[in-house]
């Protein structure tokens, strides 16, 4: 992904600015501050972002109970649950079982999981999304991940898994954020604040072309 030197110097400007926050993460401040900080504005987020985005989560979902297992339950397994922003979406009855490696994000969950009672939580565990391995081979109907591959270390390693711990006819969806159009205005701006964005937000990149990957 090439960059003009208008970007390169824009991008030079921004850090320039954000250099207390480079500061304390290289002190090893931020990332805790971070990490409980961050299921806070993830509240304030996922609001606006499902009133924005509520028709499109409903057709991408409308589906989920065509891959429920013979006996009739639908177990889906979410990855980067977060605050449980989704669960709204998800069919009477289903069983979910939540990851996240921040568990900051508990009482979020717990408080979507009261307003949906329609989900069942079967087991929250605090990982990533690349290592599942408390979850079997072939367990699960469906896996659910949106707005997290932008800020995995490893997409492949993501799909892997994935892959390993759905069943047989299982379905994976997903939802993400990605890398503008080439020499469109919003690659231009997420070029200039990707690296501090990372660092900002958790390790969230913009510039990440994630449709290429998946």
């Amino acid at each position: 992904m090439e960059m003009s030197f208008l970007v390169v110097l824009l991008r030079l400007c921004v850090q320039f600015l954000a250099l207390p926050i480079y500061l304390l993460w290289f002190l090893g401040i931020w990332d805790p501050i971070c990490k409980k900080a961050f299921p806070y504005f993830m509240v304030y987020f996922s609001v606006h972002y499902n009133s924005k985005m509520s028709a499109k989560k409903k057709e991408l979902f409308n589906n989920l109970s065509d891959f429920a297992s013979p006996s009739g339950v639908l177990t889906i397994l979410e990855i980067g649950t977060g605050t449980g922003t989704n669960f709204q979406f998800y069919p009477r009855g289903c069983k979910v079982i939540c990851t996240d490696p921040n568990p900051n994000f508990k009482k979020f969950l717990d408080k979507n999981l009261s307003e949906n009672p329609q989900v069942k939580l079967e087991r929250c565990i605090v990982t990533g999304a690349e290592d599942l391995h408390q979850i079997p081979d072939a367990s699960v109907d469906v896996v659910v991940c949106t707005l997290v591959l932008c800020s995995v270390t490893s997409i492949e390693g993501v799909l892997r898994e994935v892959l390993r711990v759905l069943r047989p006819g299982g379905a994976f969806y997903f939802m993400e954020h990605v890398a503008g159009p080439p020499s469109s205005w919003s690659l231009f701006w997420q070029q200039i604040y990707d690296p501090p964005w990372k660092v900002v937000f958790d390790g969230c990149h913009l510039t990440r072309e994630t449709g290429v990957c998946v």
